[in-house]
Protein backbone atom coordinates (compact mmCIF):
# COMPACT_ATOMS: atom_id res chain seq x y z
CA UNK A 1 0.00 0.00 0.00
CA UNK A 2 2.72 2.45 -1.03
CA UNK A 3 1.98 6.18 -0.95
CA UNK A 4 3.85 6.51 -4.22
CA UNK A 5 2.28 3.73 -6.27
CA UNK A 6 1.81 4.96 -9.82
CA UNK A 7 -1.06 4.39 -12.17
CA UNK A 8 0.19 3.39 -15.60
CA UNK A 9 -0.61 5.51 -18.64
CA UNK A 10 -2.17 2.44 -20.24
CA UNK A 11 -4.50 1.92 -17.25
CA UNK A 12 -5.53 5.58 -17.27
CA UNK A 13 -6.44 5.39 -20.95
CA UNK A 14 -8.22 2.05 -20.47
CA UNK A 15 -10.39 3.54 -17.71
CA UNK A 16 -11.79 6.08 -20.17
CA UNK A 17 -13.73 3.25 -21.86
CA UNK A 18 -15.74 2.36 -18.75
CA UNK A 19 -19.36 2.80 -19.94
CA UNK A 20 -20.48 4.24 -16.58
CA UNK A 21 -17.86 7.00 -16.63
CA UNK A 22 -17.20 7.51 -20.34
CA UNK A 23 -17.21 11.12 -21.57
CA UNK A 24 -18.33 12.16 -25.05
CA UNK A 25 -15.65 13.26 -27.52
CA UNK A 26 -17.29 16.43 -28.81
CA UNK A 27 -14.44 19.00 -28.91
CA UNK A 28 -12.12 20.02 -31.77
CA UNK A 29 -9.06 22.28 -31.94
CA UNK A 30 -11.15 25.44 -32.37
CA UNK A 31 -13.30 24.52 -29.38
CA UNK A 32 -10.18 24.13 -27.24
CA UNK A 33 -8.55 27.38 -28.37
CA UNK A 34 -11.78 29.23 -27.70
CA UNK A 35 -12.10 27.52 -24.32
CA UNK A 36 -8.58 28.68 -23.47
CA UNK A 37 -9.10 32.25 -24.65
CA UNK A 38 -12.54 32.34 -23.07
CA UNK A 39 -11.30 31.44 -19.62
CA UNK A 40 -8.09 33.48 -19.67
CA UNK A 41 -9.62 36.76 -20.87
CA UNK A 42 -11.56 37.51 -17.72
CA UNK A 43 -11.12 39.06 -14.30
CA UNK A 44 -7.40 39.61 -14.80
CA UNK A 45 -7.85 42.01 -17.66
CA UNK A 46 -11.14 43.54 -16.51
CA UNK A 47 -10.48 43.81 -12.76
CA UNK A 48 -6.89 43.28 -11.59
CA UNK A 49 -5.38 45.80 -14.03
CA UNK A 50 -6.39 48.73 -11.85
CA UNK A 51 -5.50 47.13 -8.54
CA UNK A 52 -1.98 46.12 -9.58
CA UNK A 53 -1.21 49.36 -11.44
CA UNK A 54 -2.22 51.42 -8.39
CA UNK A 55 -0.48 49.36 -5.72
CA UNK A 56 2.46 47.52 -7.29
CA UNK A 57 3.58 48.20 -10.84
CA UNK A 58 2.38 51.58 -12.09
CA UNK A 59 2.71 51.89 -15.89
CA UNK A 60 5.04 48.85 -15.79
CA UNK A 61 1.90 46.77 -15.36
CA UNK A 62 2.56 45.58 -18.93
CA UNK A 63 5.89 44.12 -17.73
CA UNK A 64 4.11 42.36 -14.87
CA UNK A 65 1.79 40.74 -17.40
CA UNK A 66 4.70 39.71 -19.62
CA UNK A 67 6.62 38.16 -16.68
CA UNK A 68 3.52 36.17 -15.71
CA UNK A 69 3.06 35.18 -19.37
CA UNK A 70 6.63 33.84 -19.57
CA UNK A 71 6.08 31.70 -16.46
CA UNK A 72 2.82 30.41 -17.91
CA UNK A 73 4.38 29.83 -21.33
CA UNK A 74 7.15 27.65 -19.92
CA UNK A 75 4.65 25.63 -17.91
CA UNK A 76 2.30 25.46 -20.93
CA UNK A 77 4.99 23.69 -22.97
CA UNK A 78 5.14 21.01 -20.28
CA UNK A 79 1.36 20.78 -20.09
CA UNK A 80 1.15 20.36 -23.87
CA UNK A 81 3.51 17.37 -23.84
CA UNK A 82 1.69 15.71 -20.97
CA UNK A 83 -1.78 16.29 -22.46
CA UNK A 84 -0.75 14.87 -25.84
CA UNK A 85 0.80 11.83 -24.17
CA UNK A 86 -1.94 11.17 -21.59
CA UNK A 87 -5.23 12.32 -23.20
CA UNK A 88 -7.29 11.68 -20.06
CA UNK A 89 -9.48 13.96 -17.93
CA UNK A 90 -7.78 15.26 -14.82
CA UNK A 91 -4.93 17.43 -16.13
CA UNK A 92 -2.10 17.75 -13.58
CA UNK A 93 -3.79 15.22 -11.28
CA UNK A 94 -3.67 12.47 -13.92
CA UNK A 95 -0.13 13.45 -14.97
CA UNK A 96 1.08 13.30 -11.36
CA UNK A 97 -0.52 9.88 -10.81
CA UNK A 98 1.63 8.51 -13.64
CA UNK A 99 4.88 10.12 -12.42
CA UNK A 100 4.97 11.01 -8.71
CA UNK A 101 2.51 8.44 -7.42
CA UNK A 102 -0.89 8.39 -5.74
CA UNK A 103 -0.24 10.60 -2.71
CA UNK A 104 1.23 13.45 -4.76
CA UNK A 105 -1.57 12.99 -7.31
CA UNK A 106 -4.11 13.39 -4.52
CA UNK A 107 -2.33 16.50 -3.25
CA UNK A 108 -2.30 18.09 -6.71
CA UNK A 109 -5.95 17.11 -7.25
CA UNK A 110 -6.84 18.71 -3.94
CA UNK A 111 -4.80 21.75 -4.95
CA UNK A 112 -6.58 21.99 -8.31
CA UNK A 113 -9.91 21.84 -6.51
CA UNK A 114 -8.76 24.98 -4.71
CA UNK A 115 -7.64 26.63 -7.96
CA UNK A 116 -10.76 25.99 -10.01
CA UNK A 117 -13.42 26.27 -7.30
CA UNK A 118 -12.00 29.46 -5.82
CA UNK A 119 -11.29 30.76 -9.33
CA UNK A 120 -14.88 30.27 -10.42
CA UNK A 121 -15.99 31.98 -7.21
CA UNK A 122 -13.68 34.93 -7.87
CA UNK A 123 -15.02 35.33 -11.39
CA UNK A 124 -18.59 35.23 -10.12
CA UNK A 125 -17.73 38.07 -7.72
CA UNK A 126 -16.10 40.02 -10.57
CA UNK A 127 -19.23 39.56 -12.68
CA UNK A 128 -21.29 40.93 -9.83
CA UNK A 129 -19.10 44.06 -9.62
CA UNK A 130 -19.49 44.87 -13.31
CA UNK A 131 -23.22 44.08 -13.29
CA UNK A 132 -23.75 46.47 -10.42
CA UNK A 133 -21.75 49.12 -12.28
CA UNK A 134 -24.26 48.79 -15.16
CA UNK A 135 -27.34 48.80 -12.93
CA UNK A 136 -26.31 51.69 -10.65
CA UNK A 137 -28.84 54.51 -10.86
CA UNK A 138 -31.51 52.36 -12.53
CA UNK A 139 -34.64 50.83 -10.99
CA UNK A 140 -32.78 47.50 -10.99
CA UNK A 141 -29.90 48.73 -8.82
CA UNK A 142 -28.69 46.02 -6.44
CA UNK A 143 -28.97 47.02 -2.74
CA UNK A 144 -25.57 47.32 -1.05
CA UNK A 145 -26.53 44.63 1.47
CA UNK A 146 -27.08 42.13 -1.36
CA UNK A 147 -24.23 43.20 -3.65
CA UNK A 148 -21.04 42.59 -1.69
CA UNK A 149 -19.65 40.08 0.78
CA UNK A 150 -17.18 42.71 2.01
CA UNK A 151 -19.60 45.61 2.52
CA UNK A 152 -23.00 43.94 2.87
CA UNK A 153 -24.58 40.66 3.87
CA UNK A 154 -24.15 38.59 0.74
CA UNK A 155 -23.23 38.87 -2.95
CA UNK A 156 -26.52 37.74 -4.50
CA UNK A 157 -25.64 38.29 -8.21
CA UNK A 158 -22.54 36.10 -7.79
CA UNK A 159 -24.62 33.30 -6.30
CA UNK A 160 -27.20 33.48 -9.09
CA UNK A 161 -24.49 33.35 -11.76
CA UNK A 162 -22.83 30.29 -10.22
CA UNK A 163 -26.11 28.39 -10.13
CA UNK A 164 -27.01 29.30 -13.73
CA UNK A 165 -23.58 28.21 -14.98
CA UNK A 166 -23.90 24.96 -13.06
CA UNK A 167 -27.17 24.20 -14.88
CA UNK A 168 -25.60 24.93 -18.27
CA UNK A 169 -22.64 22.62 -17.61
CA UNK A 170 -24.92 19.80 -16.54
CA UNK A 171 -26.64 20.00 -19.93
CA UNK A 172 -23.48 19.15 -21.88
CA UNK A 173 -19.95 20.18 -22.87
CA UNK A 174 -20.79 20.83 -26.53
CA UNK A 175 -23.62 23.19 -25.61
CA UNK A 176 -21.24 24.97 -23.22
CA UNK A 177 -18.69 25.22 -26.03
CA UNK A 178 -21.19 26.83 -28.41
CA UNK A 179 -22.21 29.40 -25.81
CA UNK A 180 -18.52 29.99 -25.12
CA UNK A 181 -17.71 30.68 -28.79
CA UNK A 182 -20.42 33.34 -29.04
CA UNK A 183 -19.41 35.02 -25.79
CA UNK A 184 -15.68 34.93 -26.57
CA UNK A 185 -16.35 36.67 -29.90
CA UNK A 186 -18.20 39.44 -28.03
CA UNK A 187 -15.49 39.66 -25.39
CA UNK A 188 -12.62 39.90 -27.89
CA UNK A 189 -14.52 42.56 -29.83
CA UNK A 190 -14.81 44.62 -26.64
CA UNK A 191 -11.10 44.20 -25.90
CA UNK A 192 -10.26 45.25 -29.47
CA UNK A 193 -12.39 48.40 -29.10
CA UNK A 194 -10.66 49.15 -25.77
CA UNK A 195 -7.26 49.00 -27.46
CA UNK A 196 -8.23 50.95 -30.61
CA UNK A 197 -10.15 53.73 -28.83
CA UNK A 198 -7.73 53.77 -25.90
CA UNK A 199 -4.72 54.44 -28.13
CA UNK A 200 -6.26 57.76 -29.21
CA UNK A 201 -6.74 58.78 -25.55
CA UNK A 202 -3.30 57.84 -24.26
CA UNK A 203 -1.29 60.62 -22.60
CA UNK A 204 2.35 59.50 -22.72
CA UNK A 205 3.09 61.62 -19.64
CA UNK A 206 1.11 59.05 -17.66
CA UNK A 207 3.82 56.50 -18.53
CA UNK A 208 6.58 58.56 -16.94
CA UNK A 209 8.26 57.13 -14.97
CA UNK A 210 7.44 53.79 -16.56
CA UNK A 211 8.72 51.93 -13.49
CA UNK A 212 7.91 54.20 -10.50
CA UNK A 213 10.67 54.46 -7.90
CA UNK A 214 10.42 52.05 -5.01
CA UNK A 215 8.49 53.35 -2.01
CA UNK A 216 8.34 51.93 1.53
CA UNK A 217 5.01 50.43 2.43
CA UNK A 218 3.10 51.72 5.46
CA UNK A 219 3.30 49.59 8.57
CA UNK A 220 0.80 46.76 8.50
CA UNK A 221 -1.15 45.55 11.52
CA UNK A 222 -0.99 42.05 10.15
CA UNK A 223 2.81 41.89 10.31
CA UNK A 224 4.39 39.22 8.09
CA UNK A 225 0.94 37.92 7.16
CA UNK A 226 0.32 41.05 5.06
CA UNK A 227 3.78 41.07 3.44
CA UNK A 228 5.22 39.04 0.55
CA UNK A 229 6.75 35.88 2.02
CA UNK A 230 10.12 36.58 0.39
CA UNK A 231 10.27 39.91 2.23
CA UNK A 232 9.85 38.20 5.58
CA UNK A 233 12.25 35.34 4.77
CA UNK A 234 15.11 37.56 3.61
CA UNK A 235 14.48 40.47 5.97
CA UNK A 236 13.95 42.88 3.07
CA UNK A 237 12.43 46.27 3.88
CA UNK A 238 8.81 46.17 2.65
CA UNK A 239 8.31 48.33 -0.43
CA UNK A 240 6.03 48.85 -3.42
CA UNK A 241 6.78 49.85 -7.00
CA UNK A 242 10.30 49.58 -8.39
CA UNK A 243 11.51 46.25 -9.81
CA UNK A 244 10.26 44.41 -6.73
CA UNK A 245 6.80 45.89 -7.23
CA UNK A 246 6.75 44.79 -10.86
CA UNK A 247 7.57 41.20 -9.86
CA UNK A 248 5.09 41.25 -6.97
CA UNK A 249 2.55 42.57 -9.47
CA UNK A 250 3.33 39.62 -11.75
CA UNK A 251 2.50 37.22 -8.90
CA UNK A 252 -0.91 38.89 -8.59
CA UNK A 253 -1.80 39.29 -12.29
CA UNK A 254 -0.78 35.66 -12.71
CA UNK A 255 -4.44 35.14 -11.83
CA UNK A 256 -5.21 36.61 -15.25
CA UNK A 257 -3.57 33.67 -17.02
CA UNK A 258 -5.05 30.79 -15.09
CA UNK A 259 -7.34 28.66 -17.14
CA UNK A 260 -5.22 27.54 -20.08
CA UNK A 261 -4.66 24.39 -18.03
CA UNK A 262 -8.43 23.84 -18.16
CA UNK A 263 -7.85 22.83 -21.78
CA UNK A 264 -5.80 19.90 -20.48
CA UNK A 265 -8.68 18.78 -18.26
CA UNK A 266 -10.89 18.39 -21.36
CA UNK A 267 -8.40 16.14 -23.22
CA UNK A 268 -10.65 13.11 -22.81
CA UNK A 269 -13.48 14.97 -24.57
CA UNK A 270 -11.34 16.04 -27.56
CA UNK A 271 -11.81 14.22 -30.86
CA UNK A 272 -8.06 14.26 -31.62
CA UNK A 273 -6.41 15.11 -28.29
CA UNK A 274 -2.80 14.46 -29.34
CA UNK A 275 -3.03 17.23 -31.93
CA UNK A 276 -5.82 19.49 -30.68
CA UNK A 277 -4.90 19.85 -26.98
CA UNK A 278 -1.40 21.32 -27.57
CA UNK A 279 -2.92 23.70 -30.14
CA UNK A 280 -5.57 24.73 -27.61
CA UNK A 281 -3.09 25.31 -24.78
CA UNK A 282 -0.35 27.16 -26.64
CA UNK A 283 -2.62 29.00 -29.08
CA UNK A 284 -4.87 30.47 -26.41
CA UNK A 285 -1.94 31.55 -24.24
CA UNK A 286 -0.17 33.33 -27.12
CA UNK A 287 -3.32 35.27 -28.06
CA UNK A 288 -4.09 36.53 -24.58
CA UNK A 289 -0.48 37.48 -23.71
CA UNK A 290 -0.50 40.05 -26.52
CA UNK A 291 -3.96 41.33 -25.58
CA UNK A 292 -3.05 41.74 -21.91
CA UNK A 293 0.11 43.73 -22.55
CA UNK A 294 -1.76 46.04 -24.94
CA UNK A 295 -4.65 46.65 -22.52
CA UNK A 296 -2.21 47.28 -19.64
CA UNK A 297 -0.49 50.01 -21.66
CA UNK A 298 -3.83 51.55 -22.58
CA UNK A 299 -5.30 51.66 -19.06
CA UNK A 300 -2.15 53.23 -17.56
CA UNK A 301 -1.85 55.62 -20.50
CA UNK A 302 -5.46 56.82 -20.34
CA UNK A 303 -5.44 57.36 -16.55
CA UNK A 304 -2.53 58.21 -14.27
CA UNK A 305 -1.84 55.17 -12.10
CA UNK A 306 -1.80 57.45 -9.02
CA UNK A 307 -5.46 58.31 -9.66
CA UNK A 308 -6.65 54.71 -9.99
CA UNK A 309 -8.68 53.43 -7.05
CA UNK A 310 -7.14 50.05 -6.10
CA UNK A 311 -10.51 48.92 -4.73
CA UNK A 312 -12.34 49.66 -7.98
CA UNK A 313 -13.87 46.46 -9.36
CA UNK A 314 -14.31 47.98 -12.83
CA UNK A 315 -11.04 49.87 -13.51
CA UNK A 316 -11.19 49.80 -17.32
CA UNK A 317 -14.65 51.33 -17.35
CA UNK A 318 -13.61 53.93 -14.75
CA UNK A 319 -10.52 54.92 -16.75
CA UNK A 320 -12.60 55.76 -19.82
CA UNK A 321 -15.20 57.53 -17.69
CA UNK A 322 -12.40 59.72 -16.30
CA UNK A 323 -11.29 60.47 -19.86
CA UNK A 324 -14.80 61.70 -20.72
CA UNK A 325 -15.73 58.71 -22.90
CA UNK A 326 -18.59 57.38 -20.82
CA UNK A 327 -20.02 55.22 -23.60
CA UNK A 328 -16.81 53.19 -23.52
CA UNK A 329 -17.28 52.62 -19.82
CA UNK A 330 -20.77 51.25 -20.47
CA UNK A 331 -19.52 49.06 -23.35
CA UNK A 332 -16.70 47.63 -21.23
CA UNK A 333 -19.05 46.88 -18.35
CA UNK A 334 -21.48 45.04 -20.64
CA UNK A 335 -18.64 43.13 -22.35
CA UNK A 336 -17.07 42.22 -19.01
CA UNK A 337 -20.39 41.02 -17.62
CA UNK A 338 -20.97 38.74 -20.58
CA UNK A 339 -17.36 37.57 -20.70
CA UNK A 340 -17.02 36.78 -17.02
CA UNK A 341 -19.97 34.40 -17.24
CA UNK A 342 -17.95 32.18 -19.56
CA UNK A 343 -14.80 32.35 -17.42
CA UNK A 344 -16.71 31.16 -14.38
CA UNK A 345 -18.29 28.43 -16.51
CA UNK A 346 -14.98 27.05 -17.80
CA UNK A 347 -13.30 27.09 -14.40
CA UNK A 348 -16.27 25.21 -12.99
CA UNK A 349 -15.92 22.78 -15.90
CA UNK A 350 -12.27 22.24 -14.98
CA UNK A 351 -13.08 21.53 -11.35
CA UNK A 352 -15.81 19.05 -12.22
CA UNK A 353 -13.43 17.14 -14.52
CA UNK A 354 -10.67 17.00 -11.89
CA UNK A 355 -13.07 15.68 -9.26
CA UNK A 356 -14.54 13.29 -11.88
CA UNK A 357 -11.09 11.79 -12.52
CA UNK A 358 -10.40 11.43 -8.78
CA UNK A 359 -13.78 9.77 -8.20
CA UNK A 360 -13.20 7.36 -11.10
CA UNK A 361 -9.95 6.33 -9.39
CA UNK A 362 -11.79 5.80 -6.10
CA UNK A 363 -10.03 8.62 -4.24
CA UNK A 364 -13.43 10.30 -3.98
CA UNK A 365 -16.76 8.41 -3.81
CA UNK A 366 -17.05 6.59 -7.13
CA UNK A 367 -20.73 7.46 -7.54
CA UNK A 368 -19.63 11.03 -8.20
CA UNK A 369 -18.01 9.86 -11.46
CA UNK A 370 -21.23 8.54 -12.98
CA UNK A 371 -22.27 10.44 -16.10
CA UNK A 372 -25.78 11.56 -17.01
CA UNK A 373 -27.48 8.99 -19.32
CA UNK A 374 -28.77 11.72 -21.65
CA UNK A 375 -26.25 14.57 -21.48
CA UNK A 376 -23.08 12.51 -20.98
CA UNK A 377 -21.76 14.85 -18.26
CA UNK A 378 -20.62 14.10 -14.69
CA UNK A 379 -23.78 15.76 -13.36
CA UNK A 380 -23.40 14.83 -9.69
CA UNK A 381 -19.96 16.36 -9.22
CA UNK A 382 -21.02 19.35 -11.33
CA UNK A 383 -23.96 19.93 -8.98
CA UNK A 384 -21.71 19.79 -5.91
CA UNK A 385 -19.16 22.09 -7.57
CA UNK A 386 -21.83 24.63 -8.49
CA UNK A 387 -23.24 24.76 -4.97
CA UNK A 388 -19.76 25.17 -3.48
CA UNK A 389 -18.88 27.99 -5.90
CA UNK A 390 -22.17 29.76 -5.16
CA UNK A 391 -21.60 29.57 -1.40
CA UNK A 392 -18.01 30.86 -1.58
CA UNK A 393 -18.81 33.62 -4.09
CA UNK A 394 -21.66 34.84 -1.92
CA UNK A 395 -19.61 35.33 1.22
CA UNK A 396 -15.88 35.88 0.39
CA UNK A 397 -14.29 39.01 -1.14
CA UNK A 398 -12.36 39.05 -4.44
CA UNK A 399 -8.87 39.91 -3.13
CA UNK A 400 -8.78 36.89 -0.83
CA UNK A 401 -10.03 34.58 -3.58
CA UNK A 402 -7.53 35.79 -6.21
CA UNK A 403 -4.49 35.20 -3.97
CA UNK A 404 -5.58 31.65 -3.11
CA UNK A 405 -6.09 30.84 -6.78
CA UNK A 406 -2.61 32.09 -7.68
CA UNK A 407 -0.69 30.01 -5.15
CA UNK A 408 -2.64 26.87 -6.04
CA UNK A 409 -2.02 27.34 -9.76
CA UNK A 410 1.70 28.03 -9.36
CA UNK A 411 2.09 24.91 -7.23
CA UNK A 412 0.38 22.83 -9.91
CA UNK A 413 2.62 24.30 -12.62
CA UNK A 414 5.73 23.36 -10.65
CA UNK A 415 4.68 19.72 -10.31
CA UNK A 416 3.73 19.42 -13.98
CA UNK A 417 7.07 20.94 -15.06
CA UNK A 418 9.04 18.48 -12.94
CA UNK A 419 6.78 15.60 -13.97
CA UNK A 420 7.55 15.99 -17.68
CA UNK A 421 11.24 15.32 -17.06
CA UNK A 422 10.48 12.34 -14.80
CA UNK A 423 8.12 10.74 -17.36
CA UNK A 424 10.73 11.23 -20.09
CA UNK A 425 13.12 9.06 -18.06
CA UNK A 426 10.68 6.48 -16.70
CA UNK A 427 8.67 5.99 -19.91
CA UNK A 428 10.81 7.02 -22.91
CA UNK A 429 8.83 4.52 -25.02
CA UNK A 430 5.56 6.47 -24.88
CA UNK A 431 4.47 8.14 -28.15
CA UNK A 432 4.54 11.91 -27.74
CA UNK A 433 2.63 13.91 -30.34
CA UNK A 434 4.11 17.09 -28.86
CA UNK A 435 7.55 17.27 -27.22
CA UNK A 436 8.62 20.14 -24.99
CA UNK A 437 11.72 21.70 -26.62
CA UNK A 438 14.85 21.44 -24.44
CA UNK A 439 12.61 19.85 -21.81
CA UNK A 440 15.04 19.81 -18.84
CA UNK A 441 15.93 23.50 -19.26
CA UNK A 442 12.32 24.58 -19.82
CA UNK A 443 11.17 22.55 -16.80
CA UNK A 444 13.86 24.05 -14.53
CA UNK A 445 13.11 27.60 -15.65
CA UNK A 446 9.36 27.09 -15.23
CA UNK A 447 9.86 25.63 -11.75
CA UNK A 448 12.17 28.41 -10.55
CA UNK A 449 10.07 31.24 -11.97
CA UNK A 450 6.80 29.85 -10.61
CA UNK A 451 8.34 29.27 -7.18
CA UNK A 452 9.72 32.82 -7.13
CA UNK A 453 6.28 34.19 -7.96
CA UNK A 454 4.84 32.08 -5.12
CA UNK A 455 7.33 33.67 -2.71
CA UNK A 456 6.02 37.10 -3.69
CA UNK A 457 2.54 36.26 -2.40
CA UNK A 458 1.56 37.36 1.10
CA UNK A 459 2.31 35.25 4.15
CA UNK A 460 -1.42 35.13 4.86
CA UNK A 461 -1.98 33.39 1.52
CA UNK A 462 0.68 30.80 2.38
CA UNK A 463 -0.97 30.10 5.73
CA UNK A 464 -4.37 29.56 4.11
CA UNK A 465 -2.79 27.35 1.45
CA UNK A 466 -1.02 25.32 4.13
CA UNK A 467 -4.26 24.79 6.03
CA UNK A 468 -6.03 23.63 2.85
CA UNK A 469 -3.21 21.22 2.01
CA UNK A 470 -3.18 19.84 5.56
CA UNK A 471 -6.92 19.21 5.31
CA UNK A 472 -6.28 17.40 2.03
CA UNK A 473 -3.71 15.10 3.65
CA UNK A 474 -6.23 14.18 6.34
CA UNK A 475 -8.89 13.48 3.71
CA UNK A 476 -6.53 11.19 1.81
CA UNK A 477 -5.69 9.01 4.80
CA UNK A 478 -9.28 8.96 6.06
CA UNK A 479 -10.92 8.08 2.72
CA UNK A 480 -8.84 8.18 -0.46
CA UNK A 481 -6.07 5.75 0.54
CA UNK A 482 -8.54 3.09 1.70
CA UNK A 483 -10.80 3.33 -1.37
CA UNK A 484 -8.20 3.74 -4.10
CA UNK A 485 -9.05 1.44 -7.02
CA UNK A 486 -5.33 1.10 -7.78
CA UNK A 487 -4.67 0.07 -4.17
CA UNK A 488 -7.57 -2.40 -4.20
CA UNK A 489 -6.27 -3.95 -7.43
CA UNK A 490 -2.79 -4.33 -5.94
CA UNK A 491 -4.19 -5.85 -2.75
CA UNK A 492 -6.26 -8.34 -4.73
CA UNK A 493 -3.25 -9.26 -6.87
CA UNK A 494 -1.18 -9.81 -3.72
CA UNK A 495 -3.87 -12.08 -2.24
CA UNK A 496 -4.10 -14.10 -5.45
CA UNK A 497 -0.33 -14.43 -5.55
CA UNK A 498 -0.24 -15.60 -1.92
CA UNK A 499 -3.01 -18.10 -2.57
CA UNK A 500 -1.19 -19.43 -5.62
CA UNK A 501 2.02 -19.79 -3.60
CA UNK A 502 0.18 -21.90 -0.97
CA UNK A 503 -1.21 -24.17 -3.65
Amino acid sequence: MSLFRTKSIEQSIQDTDDPDTKLRKDLGALDLVVFGVGVVVGAGIFVLTGQVAATNSGPALALSFLIAAVACGLAALCYAEFASTVPVAGSAYTFSYATFGEFIAWIIGWDLALEFTIGASALSVSFSGYLQNILDGTPFEVPRELGSAAEGWVDLPAIVLALLVMGLLMRGTKLSSRVNQIVVAIKLAVVAVVIVVGISLVDVDNWIPFIPPSEPTPASEGGFLQLPLITSLLGIEPAVFGIGGVIAGASIVFFAFIGFDVVATTAEEARNPKRDVPIGILGSLAIVAVLYAAVALVVTGVQDYREIDPDDTAPLATAFDAAGVSWMGDLISVGACIGLIVVAMILMLGQSRIAFAMARDGLLPRKLAQVHPTYGTPHRITLITGLAVAAIAGFVDLATLASLVNIGTLFAFILVSIGVVILRRTRPDLPRAFRTPVAPLVAVLATLLCFYLMLNLQGETWVRFGVWMALGVVMYFVYGRRHSRLGLREAEAARNEAAAAKD
